[in-house]
């Protein structure tokens, strides 16, 4: 910041914290110490979206109260909601959770209740806080992902558009006009050149770290990585020449700061809790059901087939990598299917050619496609791993060339043929071209909402001729003549 530019206030903000809880409970150190040095009436903190992640116990055994309660302790004024918050709930679990427990604003211009074509109540498309004389416009968006909200009771508006409406009805009543934006990196540089009048825009979803900000005309872009590990701080001053907003951008690591107690307990509270809700015993098992990332497994094979029928397709398919351990005989918990199977990925059902399924299963085969690291698209495994498959028969060589292993396919006892479209049931992560890219090929895609592709394998469960065929292999070894 100038010299001549005096600090009137600072803003602290956070985003893809992904239930991180305990550098939550980090950032509300941070957060307390800069409020001491500040002042409340001088101090503005904001969350970008992706707060929750229902991947942690605490959050999944809460619908996500622990991280509203942890936003309230640590005093954030507003926050947007980022797609782990708008596409892992339902609007009745969200409508719930933050009119009934939040004390912040919650912010978002272009996410519509399908039915009234409005923002709910608890919801507002732009709002102005006033720190220290100066008056903060504030508009928060998401990113559009308007298939998938469709099919939970949202309409979801360009982004773009949405800004562009909330800053002219802002304008001329703020001295400081932010935006925050659940969207990423590319689409904020192009809004900051699109949409006059932003001043600062503070950026989430791909997860990028600017440890100095990134200027485009006159609009400043902020943003402070990921899971918590840094928290942005933004000096906000007005130029008394040119009366103009002028702002000092850095990232503060928060590795040295320690938990903050009140955090703590919040977070071994909702600990307990979730817990005890994730006791629930959904199935008892007479005999195991071990699971491979690596090679063909019976819960791999439960999973394909669940979501076979789940679909009601000819073929189901999934990645093993998406179970992260077996079922051991006896008693199976919603907690222990939680553990196993975390990732918030839906079941999805499309047409797709049968050379595709080819190419996909010849990939599954080959270690770089086994053991390759994935991260994002709602994954929360730690390799790709082989496919599992159901409703289809493989014969393959081990001794043949790469990519020419599978002597033979079958579907419903007849060869698998090339230019047939046949209808899949996998999971949404592929349409995204994440993993085995030929099975992002398919078309007329239908998506299934709210469940997860640990709710198939619940279902699945309650069905013991499922779990006996499970042990039944699909992909069988020839000798080569």
């Amino acid at each position: 910041m100038k010299d001549q530019c005096e600090c009137r206030m600072v803003l602290l903000h956070s985003n893809d914290i992904h239930s991180h809880l305990e550098q939550a409970a980090q950032m509300a150190s941070y957060i307390e110490e800069e409020r001491a040095k500040c002042g409340t009436d001088r101090l503005l903190v904001l969350d970008i979206g992706d707060h929750m992640d229902r991947m942690r116990v605490e959050t999944e055994g809460s619908y996500g109260a622990v991280n509203i309660e942890l936003l309230n302790a640590a005093g954030y004024d507003a926050i947007t909601l980022g797609n782990n918050e708008g596409l892992t709930y339902t609007i009745d679990t969200l409508s719930a959770a933050y009119q009934e427990l939040a004390k912040f604003k919650v912010l978002c211009a272009n996410m519509l209740d399908k039915e009234t074509g409005k923002v709910p109540d608890w919801l507002l498309e732009r709002d102005i806080i006033e720190k220290n004389g100066l008056r903060l416009g504030v508009i928060g968006i998401t990113a559009p992902f308007a298939e998938f909200y469709t099919l939970l009771g949202w309409e979801v508006t360009d982004p773009v558009e949405a800004v562009r409406k909330q800053a002219s009805l802002l304008r001329e009543h703020v001295d400081v006009l932010i935006v925050m934006s659940h969207v990423g990196l590319r689409f904020d540089e192009a809004l900051a050149a699109e949409v006059d009048g932003i001043d600062l825009i503070l950026g989430a979803h791909t997860h990028h770290l600017l440890l100095e900000p990134i200027v485009i005309g006159s609009t400043t872009i902020c943003a402070a990585g990921k899971f918590g590990e840094h928290m942005g701080r933004v000096e906000i001053g007005i130029d008394p020449m040119t009366s103009r907003p002028c702002f000092h951008a850095t990232c503060v690591p928060m590795a040295a700061y320690a938990k903050h107690p009140q955090a703590a307990d919040i977070i071994g509270g909702y600990l307990k809790a979730g817990e005890r809700r994730l006791s629930r015993v959904i199935a008892r098992l007479d005999a195991p059901l071990p699971a491979s990332a690596e090679r063909e497994s019976p819960l791999g094979n439960l999973l394909a087939a669940g979501l076979r029928r789940w679909t009601d397709a000819e073929i189901g398919i999934v990645n093993a990598g998406q179970l992260l351990g077996g079922l051991a005989a006896g008693d199976v918990t919603e907690g222990v299917l939680h553990a196993l199977c975390p990732s918030p990925i839906n079941p999805c059902r499309m047409q797709i050619a049968g050379k595709h399924i080819r190419a996909a299963l010849e990939q599954s085969l080959l270690p770089e496609y086994i053991e390759k690291p994935m991260k994002g698209y709602g994954f929360r495994g730690k390799i790709l791993g082989t496919l599992a498959v159901d409703g289809i028969e493989i014969e393959l060589s081990c001794d043949a060339p790469v990519l020419e292993r599978i002597r033979a396919v079958t579907v419903g006892g007849r060869p698998l043929e090339d230019e047939r479209l046949y209808t899949v049931g996998t999971i949404d992560m592929f349409t995204f071209r994440a993993g085995y890219l030929s099975l992002s090929l398919g078309n007329e895609l239908r998506f299934y909402m709210p469940e997860f592709i640990r709710d198939v394998i619940a279902h699945e469960l309650q069905n013991s001729a499922a779990i006996e065929q499970a042990s039944i292999w699909r992909w069988n070894k020839v000798a080569d003549n």
